[in-house]
């Protein structure tokens, strides 16, 4: 939640829905809700977390620039 006149507080939050449901849930038809807890789960630990490049790394993903620190 925001604080109290700082409404940049949930900007990063809100980008990361925004890139989850685009990239993981629009235009796909979950049956049960445990489909679609596995296809979050899938994109964060599978996709978000590891692979995709991130702004604050250089545009590198995690993998990539752990690789470059050893």
């Amino acid at each position: 939640m925001s604080r109290q006149g700082n409404c940049y507080d949930n900007a990063y939050i809100e980008s990361f829905w925004s890139s989850m449901k685009i990239e993981a849930i629009f235009g796909r038809r979950f049956l049960k809700r445990d489909e679609a807890r596995s296809a979050v789960f899938d994109y964060i630990e599978g996709f978000y977390n590891p692979r995709r490049r991130h702004s604050a790394l250089g545009y590198l993903s995690p993998i990539n620039f752990e690789s470059q620190l050893n």
